[in-house]
């Protein structure tokens, strides 16, 4: 259960970073971990570790640290990673094909169940996934319960395939497309800029001692 009724979106970004690790030790055989030592693996301090996880409830235990087990299924409840999801995909270019070929993400739940674009014919579709004109957007999702949508689209199109997936009742955007799209009332964005970790690579590289 929440402590707290706001989270900041630093946070919130930071808890897959934790979640990646700790599964990584629980493969590994690990069976617990301080603030320190998981501060350390991922650059952040001892102290920020205690207070992101202070948000949520209190996890560890003085003097022992986090259970890495029972650390890994709180941080997988709080990001609802149990559920499982229907994802479509709306634009079939060079992006949106290699997302509906990454397996990873039925691994982690998110099922990719349709491509939608104006040439369905020339997407070669994974396992278990359509290709449909986009003018079916619409009728598909009537038929189908789909929980996000990822907009990859050429830029002029974008807005416009919002408003659909808006309209719809799609809960969650993941958009590729190099503008930022803004959250509405029953429906969550995430945009994602790839030019803007090149830049910030960038700048890491120009100014590394």
């Amino acid at each position: 259960m929440y402590k707290k009724t706001h989270i900041s979106d630093a946070v919130i970004k930071r808890l897959p970073k934790y979640y990646r690790y700790l599964c990584h030790l629980l493969q590994n055989g690990e069976h617990k971990i301080s603030s320190k030592a998981l501060a350390e693996a991922l650059n952040v301090t001892a102290s920020q570790v205690r207070q992101d996880f202070s948000n949520f409830g209190e996890f560890g235990q003085q003097g022992y640290g986090y259970d890495i087990y029972k650390l890994t299924m709180e941080i997988s409840q709080i990001l609802n990673l149990h559920a499982d999801y229907n994802v479509i995909i709306v634009g079939g270019g060079n992006i949106g094909n290699a997302l509906a070929h990454y397996t990873g993400f039925k691994k982690d739940g998110f099922n990719i169940k349709a491509i939608f674009d104006i040439n369905p014919e020339n997407i070669k579709t994974p396992e278990k996934c359509e290709a449909l004109h986009v003018d079916k957007l619409e009728s598909y999702c009537e038929q189908n319960h789909v929980d996000i949508a990822i907009i990859a689209t050429q830029k002029d199109a974008a807005e416009g395939i919002f408003d659909r997936i808006c309209n719809i009742g799609i809960r969650g955007v993941w958009n590729f497309v190099p503008i930022d799209l803004m959250s509405r009332d029953n429906t969550v964005v995430e945009n994602i800029n790839m030019s803007d970790s090149l830049f910030v690579l960038s700048y890491y590289m120009q100014n590394q001692k």
